[in-house]
């Protein structure tokens, strides 16, 4: 449906403004209960169409998306870039992982779905046993405003490439770029257009969506939001993905490259001014390393500058009250005892690059997310303690470890209480298809991306196949009385051994 009859029958409507200037971006209905309902209900005969096809079938239209999406991908970066407020090769950045894990979906989504045989064992000898994962029919996907196409991308691509239909609904902060996206699909895929649908509005419209009766959705935000999310979706017992908040810390060792360290987490807490769920903003420095490691942090930070002017390093806070969070966490940090070698005061929507150290562990700056271009930085006697205080944390998401030795740099990151690592790098493991995405207490549960995130969207089906019949029969009433006692004594030769 064309944007201006969606208009027409809207009861209200609002407007998106970019950050950096407030210059409207564009005006969107506010679909209520029953413009949602009838979303989902047009998308039902479209995910049986879109299922119907297989994969074969799928894969082709999935390219087709993703190759229209590659030839206009500075268009959406300027819309990004505008509505978001980040700059425009950052956009692009985000647009090409987006591509990829798209590319990625399509292609291994009938080796990791399709049906395939197993091992039947002993008590079913006779039989053949096969395992396949069949789509959920239509998924709801709600999107954040930090990241408007990877992230609801790494739900809609693979919820797509698994056979169903989605219906999604972007942040109300950036509507314009998910109302492009549907539309994209629609010129690209026009035989299956219903089977990516949007719906634009605020909480109530999301709420909404939770009720419609889709068969799973997949919620990325805040810890609050997400638990408000997960109530509206017990009431019609619909399965949830929460991908929630972050508090990810990086462990600097004493054998790290100490430069290299530094650079990398000036990047992943700073860029996208810092309003990124895996990004850095807690780094324990081992007492060897840490006065390196906070003058190299001090002169990368000093260089960098926020505005929306071409050859800004990061824009405005896409959200104005996370404004207040950072502004908080900061001056709550200082009064504790914490200081500021760079930055320190938040004035407005450009805040400046600001790194702290002699924060106390019990400071709002290190427990909770700040999402702002921020970052703490905390003196650890080893790298042992750094661990025990990046695990302290009701977060889960991500985190990083920067050590010279493979061997113990891979030790830390695999106890690290997270839901992905990295070593010796920041955010890689995201711009990887195969690797799942998700957290760990705090920061939700389900997966997105590779394999996890295909059978995520979908629910197995287990089928078995009588090959030939038994002399005797246990699934029967007919079967003699010491049938039973045989089988036990079968399975007492074959595992009672074992001790």
């Amino acid at each position: 449906m064309p944007l201006s009859e969606e208009l027409d029958m809207a009861t209200a409507t609002f407007e998106s403004t970019a950050p950096g200037t407030g210059a409207v971006v564009g005006v969107f209905p506010v679909h209520d209960t029953d413009a949602v309902t009838e979303t989902v209900a047009r998308a039902r005969p479209a995910a049986e169409h879109w299922a119907a096809l297989g994969f074969g079938e799928r894969k082709l239209r999935l390219a087709a998306y993703r190759g229209y999406l590659a030839r206009r991908l500075h268009e959406l970066a300027d819309l990004v870039h505008r509505e978001n407020g980040k700059p425009h090769a950052d956009a692009v950045l985000e647009i090409t992982l987006a591509i990829d894990h798209l590319a990625w979906a399509g292609a291994h989504a009938p080796r990791t779905l399709g049906l395939r045989r197993v091992r039947a064992g002993l008590l079913a000898a006779n039989h053949a046993a096969y395992l396949e994962y069949r789509p959920l029919g239509v998924v709801g996907v709600i999107g954040p405003w930090n990241y408007p196409v990877f992230t609801p991308m790494g739900s809609i691509a693979y919820a797509l490439a698994a056979g169903n239909a989605v219906v999604f609904k972007p942040s109300e902060l950036t509507p314009a770029v998910g109302v492009w996206l549907a539309a994209a699909w629609r010129a690209a895929v026009p035989d299956c257009a219903d089977v990516l649908q949007v719906v634009t509005g605020a909480g109530e419209t999301g709420a909404a969506l939770c009720r419609a009766g889709v068969d799973k959705l997949a919620f990325t935000g805040s810890a609050p939001t997400g638990r408000r999310v997960m109530a509206a979706c017990a009431e019609t017992l619909t399965p949830v993905l929460l991908e929630l908040g972050g508090k990810d810390a990086m462990i600097v060792d004493d054998d790290a490259d100490v430069p290299a360290a530094a650079d990398a987490a000036v990047w992943g807490a700073l860029s996208n001014a810092g309003q990124t769920c895996i990004g850095i903003e807690r780094v324990y420095a081992t007492d060897a390393v840490y006065d390196r490691f906070v003058a190299e942090v001090t002169a990368k930070a000093r260089d960098l500058s926020a505005g929306a002017h071409e050859g800004a390093h990061y824009g405005p806070m896409t959200m104005p009250g996370q404004v207040d969070v950072v502004r908080r966490h900061v001056e709550g940090a200082l009064a504790a005892g914490g200081r500021a070698v760079v930055g320190g005061t938040v004035d407005g929507a450009l805040i400046a690059p600001t790194v702290l150290v002699d924060v106390p562990a019990d400071a709002d700056a290190v427990r909770e997310e700040t999402f702002g271009p921020t970052i703490v930085v905390s003196r650890v006697a080893d790298a042992e303690e750094g661990l025990r205080q990046a695990n302290a944390s009701v977060h889960g998401l991500a985190g990083a470890v920067f050590s010279g030795s493979r061997t113990r740099a891979l030790d830390l990151a695999r106890r690290m209480r997270s839901g992905m690592t990295s070593v010796n790098s920041v955010l890689t493991f995201a711009s990887v298809p195969a690797l799942p995405f998700g957290g760990v207490g705090e920061s939700g549960f389900g997966r997105i991306h590779g394999e996890d995130g295909l059978r995520e969207f979908t629910r197995a089906k287990a089928i078995t196949r009588r090959r030939f019949p038994l002399p005797v029969d246990l699934m029967s009433f007919t079967r003699p009385e010491a049938a039973a006692d045989a089988v036990a004594r079968v399975i007492g030769l074959v595992h009672g051994r074992h001790r």
